[in-house]
C-alpha cells in the first residue's frame, strides 16, 4: 500500500539530514561508465525513478550493471554496442527522465554500421511532448531519420563528426548528449552555441564526468566546445557528490525558522544550484530580481521563499514551461490558494511577498517532484495538504521521511493499491 496525499500541521524543524546524491552527476557518471572499456564502480547512488531509467538505457546499449546497496558496478561496452534484440529495432525506456532521453538519442546513432537499426524511445506522455527540435534539425540535415509522436521518438542512421550549431538558450541536455557521443566518432567535432548560453554549469558537469573517464573535450572560447575524435572511455571509480538542488528545500525551510543542517554537500561544486544559498539570502533581505537561466530547477523553491518573505521578480522562466509540469503556472496556481499574488510575463514571473495562509483546499503537485517539495516548504509552516506526493520518487524518494526525521508533524492518506 502507498499513500499519495500528505497533510502537514505547523511545525518547526530541527536536526540533520544527509543530502541525496546529485541526480545530475549520477546520470553522467553512469553513461560514461557504460561507454568505458572495462569495469567501473559508482558509489553513493540513489535509485530514484530517473536514475533507474538511465540504468535501463545503459543496459539497452549493452552495459552490464549490478547494484549492491548504494554502489553500482558497471561493465562497460567499450563503445561497441550489441545488435538490436529484435531485427532492426532497439527500445529505450526513459519513464519521465528528460536527461535520459536527451543523453541517449545521440548514443543510439553510434555503432550501427551497415545495418540500419531503429532506436525507439518510450516515456511518459509528458516526456514525449517535451521539445526535441534541436536534435530533429541537426539530424535531418545529416540524413538521419527522426520521428516524434505522442508515444515515442524514433531515430535511425549514423552520426558523423563535424560542426554542430545549437542555440545557446536551450536545454544543456542537448549539448551533453552530443558530448557523450562525439568523442567516439572518427573525426574531430565542435559544438558552437549561438547567443547567450543558459545552464552552462550543467555542461561543465558533463565535461567533468568525461574527464573522469579519460575523455578530452573542452571549451575553445566562450561559445565553442572542441571534441577530438577517435577517443576511448576508460573505466574509473567515483562517488556521486551530494545534490544541491534537493538540499535547497531544507535551506529554504531554514529561512522560515527551521534549524536543519545538511551533510554531504561538496564545499566546491560545479552544480549551478549551489547558488541557492545566495539567492535565499537576497530574498530574505528584500524584494529583488533573480535570473534563473543557469539554475531553472531552483525556480519553484525560490518562488516559495519569495512568497513567504519580500517577494521577487524572476527572469529566465520560459524554460519552466517544458519541465515535468509547466512549473511557473503550477506554482502560481498553488500559491494563489495560499493567498499569494503572482504575475506572469514573457520569460518572467513576479511573486509578491505576503504571509502565506493555510490553504482551504488541497494543493496539487502537478505530478512534479519539485512542485511537491517546494509547496512542502510553505506547508510545514502553515499546515495544509498536498495531493500527488509520490511525485518525489522521481528524484528524492525519502524526502518526506527526512521531513519526519527533523520533526515535521505529518499524516498520510489517499490510499492507493
Amino acid at each position: 500500500m502507498k499513500y499519495d496525499r500528505v497533510t502537514f500541521r505547523p511545525s518547526v524543524l530541527s536536526g540533520t539530514v544527509t543530502a541525496p546524491p546529485s541526480k545530475s552527476m549520477a546520470h553522467r557518471l553512469l553513461v560514461c561508465a557504460s561507454l568505458a572499456e572495462g569495469t567501473s564502480t559508482i558509489d553513493n547512488l540513489d535509485l530514484s525513478q530517473d536514475i533507474r531509467a538511465t540504468i535501463s538505457c545503459c543496459e539497452t546499449l549493452g552495459a552490464r550493471i549490478s547494484i549492491c546497496g548504494r554502489k553500482a558496478t558497471v561493465r562497460g561496452t567499450g563503445g561497441v554496442f550489441p545488435a538490436a534484440d529484435c531485427p532492426g529495432k532497439r527500445d529505450f525506456f526513459c519513464n519521465e527522465s528528460g536527461s535520459t532521453l536527451r543523453f541517449f538519442i545521440p548514443l543510439a546513432l553510434l555503432g550501427s554500421g551497415a545495418v540500419k537499426v531503429e532506436s525507439v524511445f518510450h516515456g511518459s506522455p509528458t516526456l514525449m511532448t517535451r521539445p526535441l527540435s534541436v536534435y530533429e534539425d541537426l539530424f535531418r540535415k545529416r540524413g538521419i531519420d527522426f520521428t516524434q509522436d505522442p508515444e515515442s521518438v524514433t531515430v535511425s542512421g549514423s552520426l558523423e563528426s563535424g560542426v554542430f550549431g545549437i542555440p545557446g538558450n536551450i536545454s544543456s541536455q542537448f549539448v551533453s548528449g552530443l558530448l557523450f557521443a562525439l568523442p567516439l566518432l572518427g573525426g574531430d567535432s565542435r559544438i558552437i552555441l549561438a547567443g547567450e548560453i543558459g545552464s552552462r554549469p550543467y555542461m561543465d558537469m558533463t565535461l567533468c564526468a568525461l574527464k573522469q573517464a579519460g575523455i578530452s573535450a573542452s571549451w575553445d572560447g566562450e561559445n565553442s566546445i572542441l571534441i577530438p575524435g577517435n577517443q576511448k572511455y576508460r573505466p574509473f571509480d567515483a562517488a556521486v557528490e551530494g545534490d544541491w538542488s534537493n538540499a535547497a528545500f531544507f535551506y529554504a525551510m531554514n529561512t522560515f525558522g527551521a534549524r536543519v543542517s545538511v551533510e554531504g554537500l561538496p564545499e566546491k561544486s560545479l552544480q549551478g544550484d549551489s547558488i541557492c544559498i545566495r539567492h535565499f539570502d537576497e530574498l530574505c533581505r528584500g524584494f529583488c530580481e533573480i535570473n534563473i537561466s543557469d539554475c531553472p530547477d531552483l525556480g519553484p523553491v525560490l518562488f516559495a521563499v519569495a512568497a513567504g518573505h519580500h517577494g521577487g521578480r524572476f527572469t529566465g522562466t520560459d524554460r519552466l514551461k517544458i519541465k515535468e509540469s509547466d512549473r511557473g503556472s503550477a506554482m502560481c496556481a498553488e500559491l494563489a490558494k495560499m493567498g499569494i499574488k503572482t504575475e506572469s510575463g514573457e520569460d518572467c514571473i513576479t511573486v509578491y511577498g505576503a504571509e502565506p495562509v493555510k490553504p482551504g483546499t488541497a494543493l496539487c503537485s502537478h505530478n512534479d517532484h519539485r512542485i511537491a517539495m517546494a509547496l512542502s516548504v510553505l506547508l510545514v509552516r502553515t499546515g495544509g495538504t498536498i495531493d500527488g506526493m509520490l511525485a518525489v520518487n522521481k528524484s528524492f524518494p525519502v524526502f518526506f521521511g527526512c521531513l519526519e526525521q527533523t520533526g515535521a508533524d505529518m499524516t498520510y492518506g489517499g490510499e492507493l493499491i
